[in-house]
């Protein structure tokens, strides 16, 4: 009896040292720490897509005017991105449940440094081209690797880029090196944001119906992995990579030391991104000097991202995004549309127009309007 009486007390005082530990261990915040951090993960949000999708116009643009057609995402590409996605994201949780998550994100670190690098390289050409002076030249290179002659020639490496090119792959290669020693929250965002911006910029719906296909799909997809099981917070806990957008809680406490961080998955910036970039493109192809759908649907954004927040803060729970995001992005410019009677336009545009072979009969096929 005495011994029992004695381990019992042994185990109460492990489960008192315990629960004292995780109070203490949780970084102190206040209401005006949380609402800086939820504040600022909206606006890291909206900039990505505000700025991708006028940057998309550009890149369409150009691609027309060099008669090159880049790849856009079919209906069946749509279907199947969500499977891809679970098995993908599946995948990582048992990864992580089997093997140690250091060596995992050990590697992908070195993976999305070198495409992180890229990505911010990209991002940040326009701004270093208007920052330099024009006394210093802006010289240019092209690096070009062929295999065969004549007709069997075809390019191994082809590969175009200026001097201030180079300046941004400095820049960009000293924001790795920070982000590869101290895993810094701000180095992870300027990731992140470039992340997002060459997804919304260069990723591309050819039409509503593939993006309606698409951001259904991971709607269901979002909601059962989130209330469903507890894959997706584990992963998204346990994935040291700047997929996610973070800003720590207890920043007016701890400063750029902070630790207790809100987050937002890329996901949730760049699908419905992508969506309504294809939505500004449809306002410039209508000739009406004006952006009405995009602008609504970046609103409707906007308040299902607010909705999302404020849903997760008073049920103290991970909440899918897109719950929340699909709805509002999708509701607005169909609405609209059937008001104002665009909605034959709104269906029927395309960024690229299927090529029909000639004498094939044209009555049939649609048209971009």
């Amino acid at each position: 009896m005495a011994e029992s009486a004695t381990e019992n007390l042994i185990n109460i005082e492990e489960a008192v040292k315990e629960t004292v530990k995780n109070v203490t261990d949780k970084p102190p915040t206040s209401i005006e720490g949380i609402a800086i951090a939820y504040l600022s993960l909206v606006i890291m949000a909206v900039l990505p897509i505000f700025f991708g999708a006028f940057r998309s116009v550009k890149y369409l643009k150009e691609q027309k005017e060099s008669g090159e057609r880049h790849e856009t995402m079919s209906n069946k590409d749509a279907l199947m991105f969500p499977l891809i996605a679970s098995a993908a994201l599946f995948g990582l949780y048992i990864f992580f449940q089997f093997f140690s998550k250091e060596y995992i994100n050990l590697l992908l670190t070195g993976y999305f440094f070198f495409l992180g690098v890229l990505a911010l390289s990209h991002l940040l050409s326009p701004i270093i081209s208007f920052m330099v002076p024009a006394c210093i030249p802006n010289v240019s290179y092209h690096i070009h690797f062929t295999r065969g002659e004549d007709d069997t020639r075809s390019d191994i490496v082809n590969y175009k880029f200026t001097s201030y090119d180079i300046i941004c792959i400095f820049i960009s290669l000293a924001m790795g090196g920070w982000y590869i020693l101290k895993k810094h929250w701000i180095a992870n965002n300027l990731f992140g944001i470039a992340f997002a911006v060459n997804g919304v910029e260069l990723l591309h719906l050819n039409n509503v119906v593939t993006g309606c296909i698409l951001l259904c799909g991971l709607f269901i997809y979002d909601i059962f992995w989130v209330f469903g099981t507890n894959v997706m917070v584990t992963v998204a806990k346990s994935f040291e990579a700047p997929i996610k957008l973070v800003f720590p809680q207890d920043l007016l406490v701890n400063g750029l030391d902070a630790s207790n961080f809100a987050m937002l998955g890329l996901g949730d910036i760049v699908v419905p991104g992508i969506f309504i970039a294809l939505l500004l493109r449809f306002d410039k192809s209508l000739k009406r000097n004006s952006e009405f759908y995009f602008r609504a649907t970046f609103t409707a954004y906007v308040v299902g991202l607010l909705a999302t927040i404020l849903v997760m803060h008073v049920f103290k729970h991970a909440q899918p995004a897109l719950l929340y995001l699909v709805p509002a992005c999708l509701a607005t410019p169909l609405c609209l549309a059937l008001l104002r009677g665009d909605i034959n336009a709104l269906f029927n545009y395309e960024d690229q127009p299927a090529i029909i072979p000639a004498g094939e009969d044209t009555s049939k096929s649609k048209k971009t309007e």
